[in-house]
């Protein structure tokens, strides 16, 4: 069978990454009609469904000066075609049982067509929608997901930021003795990374812990929030979460855990504390707008209303720990505390601010690309979210944007990662989130 491929590419592909377009060298591509219908109700929605959908348009628009859409068109230096596909009378047609008013069926159907056309090609449904995978499936078409952005951990554990090692009496007390140990004077020890931490212990119960930078396991620092927060880490997880909140080094930062391990309370409270330290000059709240169950519609207000019932987790966590939530509306109307709807933060720049995204796992990585871009100088970004409790469609633990971003930067002297698996809200919530 020939090893070139033709490609039915779903809306939500093109709508999740404006660049798919490009990214099957090789094969040939075809776009059913429908699929550019369904785009043109997205591009002018804000944010990056309608910049993707506007893009997808235009591009397609400028391919017709290369040759006709509906006889594809070859892209040069790319080996790829793309075509403008609908199915001909006397093909197949929407199979019985489906709505052909739907665009998902129409698009099997233009696959199934093109089954009966090209017998001897390979035909491949990508999409992000997995109902239509399971659709495609059972008719018997292959189809799957779009890989680009899947994280493969190749036979190894998810990045948590820290590792356990076994040390010798010696090390340890040297640790204790000089403040720091060499990486090279551990015997067989394994590859760490930039600001990852380190759990030791010894055969006979000596332990210590620490963080490695620059070739060293270094004693951890910034553990103290200043006399007006009295907030101490309950941890070991939230003393490495706290001591990378508090370092001016590392200006991206991720935490993921389970509910209630206090990823948004270390961070609300190390952001206070660099605001009375004067380190920034404002708290940067947003957030992926995806609710749990069933919407509740349109909400009244303005911006900031629309965004209060989001923004309740944050009203918490202030009133937990200053009482009530004066204080927060008084930093609100000050200016100190910013909310930005994630659909409008392209275009701006956040320097001097500490820039909080809490539920990352539900933003795409092209949404957090857009955030991170964002911060400027003396600012630092924190990613938020629970990597096991995605709630947008199309993405997974393996594709949201929080997953990326954390084993994307591992290696990187600039980031830090912890994930926090001890819950510290209360007994029930932490027994909650082992059964149910």
């Amino acid at each position: 069978m020939n090893e070139r491929k033709t490609l039915v590419v779903d809306t939500s592909v093109l709508l999740y990454d404006m660049n798919a377009i490009h990214s099957f060298p090789g094969n040939d591509v075809v776009i059913p009609l429908i699929v550019l219908d369904e785009l043109d109700r997205f591009k002018d929605k804000p944010g990056l469904l309608g910049e993707s959908a506007r893009y997808v348009n235009r591009y397609l628009d400028q391919l017709r000066s290369l040759g006709r859409l509906d006889c594809a068109v070859e892209i040069p230096d790319s080996d790829q075609t793309i075509r403008v596909e609908i199915h001909a009378e006397g093909l197949p047609s929407v199979p019985d049982g489906l709505d052909a008013r739907k665009g998902d069926n129409r698009i099997i159907a233009t696959a199934l067509c093109l089954k009966q056309k090209e017998p001897e090609r390979q035909i491949k449904v990508v999409t992000k929608d997995i109902n239509l995978r399971v659709k495609c499936d059972s008719l018997g078409i292959p189809a799957e997901d779009f890989y680009k952005d899947h994280i493969k951990y190749q036979n190894r554990e998810s990045y948590t930021g820290f590792v356990d090692l076994t040390l010798t009496d010696d090390i340890v007390d040297e640790y204790f003795e000089m403040g720091s140990i060499e990486v090279s004077d551990i015997i067989n020890c394994p590859e760490i990374y930039p600001n990852q931490f380190v759990v030791g212990m010894s055969t006979t119960g000596k332990s210590m812990l620490g963080v490695y930078k620059e070739g060293k396991i270094c004693k951890l620092t910034n553990l103290d929030l200043g006399e007006t927060i009295d907030v101490k880490p309950r941890n070991k997880e939230q003393k490495f979460a706290l001591s990378l909140l508090r370092d001016e080094n590392v200006p991206l930062v991720t935490l993921t855990g389970i509910a209630g391990s206090g990823k948004t309370f270390l961070t609300l409270m190390a952001g206070l504390s660099g605001i009375y330290e004067k380190k920034y000059k404002r708290i940067v709240v947003t957030r992926s707008i995806q609710p749990v169950g069933r919407d509740l519609g349109y909400l009244p207000g303005d911006m900031d209303d629309k965004m209060d019932p989001w923004m309740a987790p944050l009203v918490d966590n202030f009133r937990h720990a200053f009482s009530d939530i004066t204080y927060f509306s008084m930093m609100r109307e000050k200016g100190t505390i910013d909310i930005a709807p994630l659909s409008y933060i392209r275009g701006r720049t956040f320097n001097d601010s500490f820039v909080i995204v809490d539920e990352a796992q539900n933003a795409t990585i092209h949404e957090l690309k857009t955030i991170v871009t964002r911060i400027g100088k003396g600012s630092k970004v924190v990613l938020l979210g629970d990597t096991d409790q995605v709630d947008t469609p199309y993405i997974d633990s393996r594709s949201n944007g929080l997953a990326i971003v954390i084993e994307k930067f591992r290696t990187e002297s600039v980031s830090g990662h912890v994930k926090l698996s001890r819950g510290q809200r209360s007994e029930l919530a932490s027994l909650a989130s082992k059964i149910l």
